[in-house]
């Protein structure tokens, strides 16, 4: 097992006031990690499991003695998956407020749901975390350098699930079971989607659009839907940790683009499991779009596990001059180049007489776990 960053960070706010909930994909190790947390307290903590109807039913009550009940004498309890409890906000509110020794930690698998319902009744006491599959920095604390770097290449086939890395054995059928039974579960449930065909139809096609703008409206024409519908539904798989949206940054040139958007996959062992290919690098042409999307998505775990608020982006001109990933932070721009083979990059000049001070770097496979490991 690979020790999570945010164990460390959510035992550091224990005690300290805070309803702590966390976020994630089903399969991520969410329940791993609240067991862990738990194991520190043996004896004064409690395990609820809200896929149990029983547990559901006492958690929607409002009646203070079966709450009491339920909490006894101990200093923490978790409630896992808790956005299938009806008003979950509330009845954490109602924990929270009456209970001032007790430290309780939520799991929620649908972020849009869950985020509906406690933002408003627990406004300013919770803490909220999000925990994504395993990132390059986590792996580094069991594996040496050179160990991580030999498995960059099954990184970007397989990606990162916890159930998926290091595994030697029905690895493709395990992620189709990840992808077909948990990935969309959430959003058909809660969303009352029926045509789930509509929903993978979608992901396939921005699968084969890693790297590259994407237009809702030619999706739409594609699949017979309109624009808003396909914005809805990409809206959805963004908010419950399926994909990320990375959009363009537009300032002071007249040329650039100024509302496009890119779209990666938190996993790209989800990602080519959907267009069912995990064939090796030599045998396919979209390597370089997956390290892009590799080194993207574990910049912003790294950003999100080490606290820090940056602002995302990349550039784009209408003539098609472009630099893959720009983070704005503290009033400072840095600029990234993604290559997966080491290749002499020139600067783009336009975008640096515009914006002078900016701090350039290019990522290829030689550095990319040096930029990725440390905080």
């Amino acid at each position: 097992m690979y020790p999570r960053i945010l164990f460390k960070t959510i035992q550091n706010q224990i005690g300290k006031g805070k309803l702590i909930v966390v976020y994630g994909a089903r399969q991520v190790g969410k329940t791993t990690l609240v067991k862990q947390i738990l194991s520190e307290f043996k004896g004064e903590s409690k395990y609820i499991d809200c896929d149990l109807l029983s547990n559901r039913e006492v958690l929607q009550s409002e009646d203070l003695n079966i709450l009491g009940k339920l909490v006894g004498k101990y200093r923490l309890i978790v409630i896992d998956e808790a956005q299938r409890v009806k008003n979950i906000g509330l009845g954490l509110k109602i924990l929270h407020d009456n209970f001032p020794d007790l430290q309780v930690i939520a799991t929620g698998s649908a972020s849009f749901d869950l985020a509906n319902k406690i933002q408003e009744p627990l406004t300013g006491r919770v803490l909220a975390y999000t925990l994504y599959p395993l990132s390059i920095a986590e792996i580094s604390g069991k594996l040496d350098y050179f160990d991580l770097k030999n498995k960059l290449d099954n990184i970007l086939k397989y990606g990162l699930y916890p159930d998926i890395f290091d595994k030697l054995e029905n690895i493709e059928l395990n992620l189709e079971m990840i992808s077909s039974n948990y990935l969309y579960k959430d959003i058909l449930e809660f969303e009352n989607i029926k045509k789930s065909d509509q929903l993978v139809k979608i992901l396939q096609l921005l699968a084969l659009q890693i790297g590259s703008e994407v237009s809702f409206s030619e999706i739409g024409q594609k699949l017979g839907l309109n624009t808003v519908t396909v914005q809805k539904y990409i809206d959805l798989l963004e908010k419950s940790f399926v994909i990320y949206r990375l959009k363009s940054f537009s300032r002071n040139l007249r040329n650039e683009i100024t509302r496009g958007q890119k779209i990666y996959f938190w996993d790209l062992g989800i990602r080519n499991s959907l267009i069912r290919n995990f064939n090796d690098k030599d045998l396919r042409t979209d390597w370089g779009n997956l390290f892009e999307n590799f080194w993207i998505i574990e910049r912003l775990k790294q950003n999100s596990y080490n606290l820090k608020f940056v602002n995302s982006y990349f550039w784009r001109t209408h003539a098609q001059d472009e630099i893959d990933y720009i983070e704005e932070s503290k009033g400072k721009l840095h600029a990234y180049e993604i290559k997966w083979q080491k290749s002499k990059t020139r600067q783009i000049s336009q975008f640096f007489q515009a914006y002078p001070e900016t701090e350039w770097a290019i990522i290829n496979q030689d550095n990319c776990l040096d930029s990725l490991i440390k905080p």
